[in-house]
């Protein structure tokens, strides 16, 4: 049995960590900050016992069946559809898009069909396929729910003008031509009743796994170790010896007030001169439990600076170039896999992020610490 380092306390690490223990492996896990859990990091608010989502919302949900039986090993999953909604011009609408949003916003009455007409008619399509978000909305909904719904939120959150972000961004977002208001499509849905960080301190509480809270991996401390398993920024691997790759990070500013604020767990603020993009209101995210006061998080978003957390890759043509060069420097490495969304650099929901954690683990039941790769999925596709 082998000595494995696993750097990072998030899901990537924890799953690798709980199942190569289980196989009889010693495990240390390092972490730089203070608690477990990453950035889905969950905690009981002292005053009014409301279960904060600390670093903002995280919904639980997945098509694949190993996945969802595997999380519910680790707490109960309670019933949560997240139904967001949208402000736009002090005017509260339905997101994602659907047929209701679409009446609402055109002061119409239309069937599926006849918006799906009404829609195509205002469509603004390229000679080609669309070749940026911009283009893409433009095609498929029009001028007038691309300005209202899109350009300012997408502004705000990227930091960048749609054009110049890649229409896959906006293919992450359905446009429905029915009622339903369930932000999303996946089988399985929930949230954990005790929050995501309760899960992962029971994956790592486990015989032969070892936390070091507080205590960034380096390189340095690659020596005695069979494997490393690392989930921290790719570049910062390498201490950014090609250039730092582009990132967004996001502040929250956290709000005590009586009674219900919103009514509703998430709303969006779409307008680009409304600062933050979104407001979380916690205790909704819990609606089987009950709170009298209530805690309420305005989301910003800008440009990640070195001493920042790093959110979502921005994954732009110069990120993407960067990244190949660090790609090329990371398949050097004797004994390091690179793992979760900052080891890859791409945009990582929680459950493809555990069923890629436990693609790994599968992996090194398999073939062992000392024969693994540095990626188990090419992070340039």
């Amino acid at each position: 049995m082998a000595r494995i380092a696993v750097a990072g306390a998030g899901f990537s690490g924890a799953v690798i960590a709980h199942e190569l223990a289980r196989a009889g492996h010693t495990i240390d896990v390092f972490e730089p900050r203070p608690h477990v859990a990453g950035n889905c990091h969950t905690e009981r608010d002292s005053g009014s016992g409301i279960l904060l989502h600390r670093y903002g919302p995280h919904i639980f949900h997945t098509d694949n069946e190993r996945v969802w039986n595997y999380v519910r090993r680790f707490d109960e999953f309670m019933p949560f559809t997240n139904r967001v909604k949208a402000v736009v011009r002090a005017q509260v609408y339905s997101m994602p898009v659907n047929l209701h949003t679409i009446n609402q916003f055109f002061g119409q009455c239309l069937g599926p069909a006849d918006a799906r007409a009404f829609l195509a008619a205002q469509a603004e399509r390229p000679a080609g396929e669309p070749r940026n978000f911009e283009e893409q909305a433009l095609a498929g909904m029009g001028r007038a729910l691309y300005e209202a719904f899109f350009r300012g939120y997408t502004q705000k959150q990227w930091g960048r003008a749609p054009s110049e972000l890649p229409a896959s961004v906006l293919k992450r977002l359905p446009l429905r031509f029915s009622y339903d208001d369930n932000y999303y499509a996946s089988r399985w849905q929930g949230l954990p009743r005790h929050g995501y960080t309760r899960i992962v301190e029971r994956m790592l509480d486990a015989r032969g796994i070892r936390v070091h809270l507080g205590i960034p991996f380096t390189r340095a401390m690659c020596a005695g170790y069979a494997r490393v398993f690392y989930s921290g920024p790719i570049d910062a691997w390498f201490d950014h010896a090609d250039g730092r790759l582009g990132y967004r990070t996001l502040d929250f500013s956290f709000e005590r007030h009586d009674g219900d604020f919103q009514g509703n767990a998430v709303i969006n603020y779409c307008d680009s001169d409304v600062p933050w993009t979104r407001i979380a209101e916690h205790k909704h995210f819990a609606p089987w439990e009950t709170h009298q006061a209530t805690i309420i998080s305005r989301e910003h978003s800008r440009s990640c600076e070195p001493a920042d957390t790093p959110y979502y890759p921005l994954r732009l043509a110069t990120e993407k170039a960067l990244l190949a060069r660090y790609v090329e420097r990371a398949r050097a490495e004797a004994k390091v896999s690179f793992v979760g969304r900052l080891g890859t650099y791409r945009y990582l929901d929680m459950h493809v992020t555990i069923a890629e954690a436990l693609a790994w683990a599968d992996r090194c039941k398999a073939e062992g610490p000392s024969n693994l790769p540095a990626f188990n999925v090419d992070p340039l596709s």
